[in-house]
């Protein structure tokens, strides 16, 4: 069983669209973090980072104690090495597959939260001008890579 500690983010939504895919069982454990409680020393214990979202794994599979693990993109490749699935083993597969995620990790998942975020009427014009183009053109540029190819998973 996993727990995961959830709360309704974009990062959030990963981790538990990934458990659904994996058919993997788990438990949501919310963390309000309008309230602060991501702060409270025991959700510490398992995100040091005070982030959403985080997940123990009770039964991780090298047969030890309960396992944390935080940060969205190591949970996904924790869930992928699990399970077996979603990335490939040989060395150019999973490179492409972590290339990919980290893409995602590093640009267009942020990008596209500060270009939301700076749409809005409170934010300045400048901030505004330097996220949005960002956020516009990665999909953009993903796209016409993405439709050309075989993906790695697919080749599992």
């Amino acid at each position: 069983m996993i727990d995961l500690y959830y709360w309704p983010t974009p990062n959030g939504w990963k981790i538990s669209i990934a458990l659904e895919e994996l058919e993997l069982p788990y438990k949501v454990v919310p963390v309000n973090i309008g309230r602060g409680e991501q702060f409270k020393p025991e959700f510490l214990a398992i995100s040091p980072n005070n982030r959403m979202p985080a997940i123990v794994d009770h039964s991780p599979v090298d047969g030890g104690g309960p396992l944390s693990i935080f940060e969205s993109g190591a949970i996904l490749l924790y869930l992928a090495d699990k399970t077996g699935r979603l990335c490939p083993k040989d060395l150019r597969g999973r490179t492409e597959v972590v290339e990919w995620l980290m893409w995602q990790m590093g640009g267009l998942g942020p990008m596209s939260g500060q270009a939301k975020t700076s749409a809005s009427p409170a934010a300045s014009s400048s901030a505004a001008d330097s996220r949005s183009p960002t956020a516009r053109a990665g999909p953009g540029s993903s796209r016409t890579t993405a439709s050309a190819r075989t993906w790695p998973s697919s080749r599992t």
